[in-house]
Parts: C-alpha cells; sequence; structure tokens
C-alpha cells in the first residue's frame, strides 16, 4: 500500500464550525493535513475545501466516505488522478544588500515571480505555481537570507468544464 498525497476538492455550506468537523475528522483517523485551504466557491453561501493529505487508497476513500456524511458537506471528490489545475501562493522575504539586489532580481525572472515590497536590506518575493516550483525558489533564495516565508497551501480545481460526480 502507498502512503501518496491525495487532492481532495470538498464542496460545503459556508457555515461556523465546518473546517473544525472536517479537521476534526482527518484528526481521529490519524491524518496529518499537508495542506488545506477554503474559500468561497462559484455559489453564494458555498466554500471550496482543497485538503492535500498522505495515505493509501483504501484509507483516503474511507475517510471520503466519512467525509459524506457530516452535515454541511456537498460534494467530496479526490482529483489526485484527474486533470486538475493546481496552484500555490508563497511570500517569501530574502535579505539583499546593493550587490545581491540585482542577482535576486535576475534568479526570480525566470520562475515569473515578483517583487511585491522593496525595503533598503530585504524584498518580498511573490511566487505562484505548483509545490515544486514553490520548493525551487526556496532553494534557490536561501543562501541570500529567507528571514520569512508564508505560503497559502494548494488550491485545485478539475481542468475543462465539467465537474466531476462523486
Amino acid at each position: 500500500m502507498k502512503n501518496v498525497k491525495n487532492v481532495i476538492s470538498v464542496l460545503v455550506n459556508d457555515q461556523s464550525g465546518v473546517l473544525s468537523r472536517i479537521s476534526g475528522l482527518f484528526s481521529r483517523r490519524g491524518f496529518n493535513i499537508d495542506s488545506i485551504t477554503v474559500g468561497p466557491a462559484e455559489e453564494v453561501g458555498l466554500s471550496r475545501m482543497t485538503i492535500v493529505v498522505r495515505g493509501d487508497e483504501p484509507t483516503v476513500e474511507q475517510v471520503m466516505k466519512q467525509l459524506h456524511k457530516l452535515i454541511d458537506v456537498i460534494k467530496v471528490i479526490n482529483i489526485t488522478h484527474e486533470p486538475n489545475v493546481t496552484r500555490e501562493l508563497a511570500l517569501i522575504k530574502v535579505m539583499v544588500t546593493a550587490n545581491t539586489r540585482p542577482e535576486v532580481l535576475n534568479l526570480i525572472e525566470p520562475f515569473r515571480a515578483s517583487v511585491v515590497d522593496v525595503s533598503r536590506n530585504s524584498l518580498i518575493v511573490q511566487v505562484v505555481g505548483d509545490e515544486s516550483k514553490i520548493t525551487a525558489m526556496l532553494e534557490l533564495l536561501r543562501p541570500y537570507g529567507i528571514k520569512e516565508v508564508a505560503r497559502t497551501g494548494v488550491v485545485s480545481l478539475l481542468r475543462g468544464t465539467t465537474t466531476k460526480d462523486s
């Protein structure tokens, strides 16, 4: 049994306590959530959660069945093996000097990252992409001195014009 990363999309009613009940379900099953993001969905009154969790297929299926049973859960889809678009945003505060500032600016260009704040001794770089792109950017900036990092967590949607019913 493989312990693989699964991306689960959950459509829920926008009600207080829903996030707590869902994260509690994962906790009771002994799952560590790698990433969880929540935001308004396409319909007023609904929110979309994107949850990244590691586990084998039978265990993740069981958790998904339990998610379906929760009040306020409308739809649950494991989109791991479906064509999808997955992104994450990271803000990285990196130390710079007059000499290293041009190096850092040249370094971030191929990543299509942007500078969103400038001070005398630091830059805040914004990068959007999949996990490997964010990790690569962090590794390249590390030698300059990373002071802070904030990451949004994964958001993901199925590709194409239709949604997958579960």
